[in-house]
């Protein structure tokens, strides 16, 4: 990979981490958000229930740049119901956090230097 083939083919974190190894000045910044989903249910399954069940997405949104050349890569951390209890969502905002934490890690070990962010 050369030029702007590095960026338009790197599609995960890993690339990225990887470009950092070879050598290429990787620099990373990330934003980390919740979105709201309605996750709809097959009509057979739903005699008793409701007919969608509203559902929340962790995203780390990252925006690497190398050279001139800049791409973003979202990652889901974690999703969860928005009915469940305070302490299930705190389980869950945990989990996600030390799943940040692994990819933080992995950036930091090939030399990226970036601002953590935590949910």
């Amino acid at each position: 990979m050369s030029g702007i083939s590095e960026i338009s083919e790197a599609n995960r974190i890993e690339d990225f981490i990887a470009l950092a190894k070879e050598g290429k000045q990787v620099d990373v910044s990330v934003k980390l958000r919740k979105q709201t989903v309605s996750q709809k249910l097959h009509p057979e399954e739903t005699a008793d229930m409701k007919t969608a069940i509203d559902m929340h997405i962790l995203f780390g949104d990252y925006t690497f740049t190398v050279g001139e050349n800049v791409k973003k890569i979202s990652k889901s951390y974690m999703f969860g119901s928005a009915e469940e209890s305070l302490n299930d969502a705190k389980v869950d905002k945990n989990i996600a956090n030390e799943r940040l934490k692994m990819d933080y890690k992995r950036l930091k070990e090939a030399r990226i230097v970036f601002e953590e962010k935590f949910f």
